[in-house]
Order: structure tokens, then sequence, then C-alpha cells
């Protein structure tokens, strides 16, 4: 397989480490669908090369000289949105993990365990899938019953119980008439609950009330 085959994953490797990019290029080399096209000292020079090169995954270490991981990963979304970015670290850190997802990666995965995760981590991150190992779900859950506690309520919450109601009844293609015949209302309280709705979830139309309500859970897509 060569690296013009459009199966094969090109990959830009970041760590100021020459020996940990050498240990981490082995692991991926090894694969057929994968192959490590650049390497990189810091995140100044991934980005240079991700310039230079065709790369379709961006593998950045997120402690590194002049221009760090998390930086970089940044601006090289920033310069290819399609360009799909791992974390690399050894660092199990919550602080890291979020800053992270904020940059946009796609996975984070820990440098003691690369052996084991980082195929499928590169494998997940072109499936456009996120990769976590399992102590960044349990910061991911922890963070949100922290919210939870903190009263900072889901999105879904700004609605009433009738809105919501209302709500599920136009995305399941309900009339307005339907709709006041169903909750016993009259056709002119819907006018205003949709009315309602549409100015709370800043949308326009019945579509993307619809959209709204499948990604809030109230209808099946």
């Amino acid at each position: 397989m060569t690296a013009t085959d459009a199966t094969v994953i090109r990959i830009l490797l970041a760590d100021d480490h020459a020996l940990v990019r050498r240990g981490v290029r082995l692991i991926l080399d090894r694969e057929p669908d994968l192959q490590v096209v650049a390497e990189a000292g810091d995140g100044a020079e991934a980005i240079a090369l991700a310039r230079s090169h065709e790369v379709d995954l961006a593998v950045l270490d997120i402690a590194m000289p002049r221009m760090t991981g998390l930086q970089a990963a940044r601006e090289l979304i920033a310069l290819q949105p399609d360009l799909r970015v791992l974390m690399l670290t050894m660092h199990d850190n919550e602080q890291y993990f979020f800053q992270a997802l904020k940059a946009g990666a796609s996975g984070y995965v820990l440098k003691s365990v690369a052996d084991r995760d980082l195929i499928a981590a590169c494998r997940a991150a072109m499936r456009d899938e996120p990769f976590l190992y399992p102590g960044a779900i349990t910061a991911l859950i922890r963070n949100y019953l922290d919210r939870v506690r903190q009263g900072e309520e889901p999105p879904e919450q700004v609605l009433t119980r009738r809105e919501e109601e209302v709500l599920k009844l136009v995305a399941e293609g309900h009339s307005s008439k339907e709709i006041a015949e169903m909750l016993f209302i009259s056709i002119k309280t819907v006018h205003r609950h949709r009315a309602n709705l549409l100015h709370k979830l800043g949308l326009r139309d019945r579509l993307e009330l619809t959209r709204y309500a499948i990604r809030a859970g109230l209808v099946e897509p």
C-alpha cells in the first residue's frame, strides 16, 4: 500500500522528544492504513509542515516549546477545517483535557498507553468520532454533574413544560388545529407558544424547530 492510496491516513506527528516520535511512529507505521508523512519538533514547525504536506490527521504532543500542541491545534484547524487532531500527552490532567476539546481536538491519548489506544484513536478521529480514555469520560461526567449542582441548566430547560409539549407536536408534523385539540387549548394559544419557541430558541421556522426537537431528544430522527 502506498501513500497515494486513498485509504491511507496521512499523519503529521509533532513531539519535541525525538525518542518519543520514533516510538509513536513505529506504532503508527506498522498499520497498513496509517502513514506518518511529516514529523515536527514543536507546534510552529507542525503548522509549517501542514502547509507543505497533504495531511489528514495531526497527532500533537500537548507540551512543546515555542508553540504548544493546544496552540498548534487551534491554528491547524483554522488553516484546514477538515484536518483531524489528536492530542498526545503524558498528563492525565482534566484541565488539559478540556482545553484540548475547546481547541477542537477529536481525541486525547495518554502516552503511557499509546501502544494500546493510539491506533483506535486515529481511526475514530477519521470517522468523526471522539476518542476518550476512561479517565476523560469520568472527568466529563463529573464536570456535567458539577454544572447541574451549580444551577447551570441544560439548554432544553429554558422551555416551559407546555412549550416543550407544543414543540414535540410541531416536530411530529401536527397542524396548529390538531395541537390545539390535543392539548385542549385555543389555536391562538398554540400560535403564541410557537412564536415564543422561535424567539427563545433563536429559530426561524418549523424545520429548525424540528431539528432542535431531535437534538433535545423530544422526537426520534
